[in-house]
């Protein structure tokens, strides 16, 4: 289907507050695309009804990270009067599309995509234990992205796969129906080493469960703490040492986060990072001088993300004033979908004024 309006649509699970990894992965670039003028239409959601299906056992988690969440949005810099945010269990006809998708995804094609197969293992799933929920969420996933007929989704590349999954679904009811959906594209970050930003401990994935986790609602304390611990080189065990690169989570943290005036500007030798990086390379530079250029960068980045969610905090009802017309908009949206999938569907049975003349003419022969 030709989509002539520009469309955002992006989000996240309600299960804890927002790290970095967020930020640089997608939040940041919302921000930029929200700010840019080039987008008809921005929706950012709390995938709340999402995340019940592995914390089904503890709503109360969900439901106190949603008000978490949104202070993490309004403070990152996403503004409600150009961006609807909005709360995925209070669009009802979300489910309603989710339900006809599932009809054109089979098992075995949900059992391939790698997303899944990863989201499985780290949660411990076995076969039989997989809640039905957590795994069709590429259904539900690609209904929340078709329903807002979303042309472009910032995301991380642990998500193409989705994305993937959401076109071939869009594509068959169109195939079926006639244009009526829309076929999304990824839009991934620009710098590399914000695709999947480590831990602080080295490990792949920054989690809350793994405790690896810089929040942006950290005090200043705590993110330097935390930076004083992170994961370097093993191999650098004295400053002459050389030092690597690849695997040092400080240097890639200052690729997502540094630029070369911030550098000159907290350090005296060096004018860009790649300078800095070549004089770790070649031995001479100890780790804590790189740690404490990281810090100096990072509480640039979060003081301003601190001192606007301690305005939002103020007003916490205000907080659910924003989602509450947010959802509304969104609703709107949605109901607008539906109407033209039900009439693509032929199940708009009560609109169809046709249908029920031609059947009222048929029992009267």
């Amino acid at each position: 289907m030709e989509q002539k309006e520009k469309i955002i649509l992006t989000g996240d699970r309600p299960t804890g507050k927002l790290h970095i990894g967020h930020y640089v992965g997608s939040l940041r670039r919302r921000v930029e695309l929200q700010n840019s003028g080039l987008y008809n239409k921005i929706f950012v959601f709390e995938a709340d009804a999402q995340a019940l299906t592995d914390n089904i056992d503890n709503p109360e988690k969900v439901r106190q990270n949603v008000i978490e969440v949104a202070l993490d949005y309004l403070a990152a810099g996403l503004d409600p009067t150009k961006t609807t945010l909005f709360i995925q269990s209070q669009i009802p006809e979300l489910c309603e599309l989710s339900f006809y998708f599932m009809d054109m995804v089979s098992v075995s094609r949900l059992q391939r995509n790698p997303t899944v197969k990863t989201e499985i293992q780290m949660r411990g799933f076995n076969g039989e234990s997989i809640p039905v929920g957590f795994f069709t969420y590429p259904i539900s996933q690609a209904a929340d992205i078709a329903m807002f007929k979303a042309t472009t989704v910032p995301a991380g590349d642990d998500q193409e796969p989705m994305l993937e999954q959401c076109r071939e679904i869009v594509r068959r009811f169109n195939n079926i129906y006639g244009d009526t959906l829309v076929e999304p594209n990824i839009l991934l970050p620009e710098n590399a080493a914000c695709l999947r930003l480590p831990g602080t401990d080295g490990k792949a994935k920054m989690s809350k469960s793994l405790g690896n986790c810089i929040y942006l609602s950290d005090s200043a304390d705590e993110v330097n703490k935390k930076v004083k611990t992170m994961y370097t080189d093993p191999l650098h065990l004295q400053v002459n040492d050389p030092g690597h690169l690849e695997g040092n989570t400080v240097f890639t943290y200052l690729d997502a986060f540094a630029t070369d005036e911030q550098v000159a500007r907290y350090t005296t030798d060096y004018a860009t990072l790649q300078e800095m990086k070549d004089h770790y390379t070649r031995g001479g530079l100890g780790d804590m001088k790189c740690k404490k250029l990281l810090m100096a960068v990072l509480q640039e980045v979060l003081e301003p993300i601190r001192q606007r969610r301690a305005e939002y905090e103020k007003d916490i009802p205000a907080v659910y004033e924003i989602l509450r017309k947010g959802c509304e908009v969104a609703r709107a949206a949605a109901c607008e979908t539906m109407d033209e999938v039900r009439r693509a569907m032929k199940i708009n049975y009560f609109d169809d004024r046709a249908l029920i003349e031609e059947q009222a003419r048929r029992f009267q022969k």
